[in-house]
């Protein structure tokens, strides 16, 4: 006869060790956070120019929309950075405001514009994935070129102050509507 009473605490500790050492995958979503309620308030409506809006519209079958344009998800990135950046002062292309910018003096800021994303409920998690980090890789791209020609480094080599600076240059103003039923209910 074999005595099997400490099989159970060797048992034990091995799934004790191995839940230890083992690594737990973790999902990662966007970054975006909501600002808080302000309860002091009433809502008012926004009136924005037509020019400072980019509308974005995602449909069912994942066809992507720029003010009713057709466009793809890969374009997405560069007409983002050249509708907020507005290098050549384009009248169909948002409105600049100029302020005194830490570190960078007097400097044309571009905080007029917004980004709408309108998305049906249809639609694939994966393909509003996709617009989303087109949308993210438009300001990156925008927020590197800045770093690299103002502090002779790229974004992620930034330090608070400087990525602080750089937002208030290029700051993320997305909009997203809640996504409509057919009978036209939230």
């Amino acid at each position: 006869m074999l005595d099997a009473t400490s099989t159970a605490d060797i048992s034990f500790m091995l799934l004790i060790f191995f839940l230890v050492t083992s690594s737990m995958d973790t999902d990662k979503g966007l970054a975006r956070q909501m600002p808080p309620p302000d309860e002091t308030t009433e809502q008012q409506d926004l009136l924005v120019k037509e020019r400072n809006v980019m509308a974005l519209q995602l449909d069912a079958q994942g066809r992507l929309t720029c003010n009713g344009d057709s466009l793809s998800v890969d374009d997405l990135s560069e007409r983002v950075a050249r509708f907020v950046e507005n290098a050549d002062d384009d009248p169909s292309l948002p409105e600049k405001s100029e302020r005194d910018v830490h570190l960078l003096g007097r400097y044309r800021v571009s905080d007029r514009h917004l980004i709408t994303m309108d998305v049906s409920r249809e639609t694939t998690y994966d393909t509003y994935f996709q617009m989303q980090n087109a949308v993210a890789r438009g300001y990156f791209s925008l927020r590197d070129k800045l770093a690299r020609k103002h502090f002779g480094h790229g974004y992620l080599q930034c330090d608070q102050e400087q990525r602080d600076v750089i937002a208030i240059v290029y700051p993320q103003r997305i909009s997203e509507m809640l996504p409509q039923q057919e009978g036209g209910e939230p």
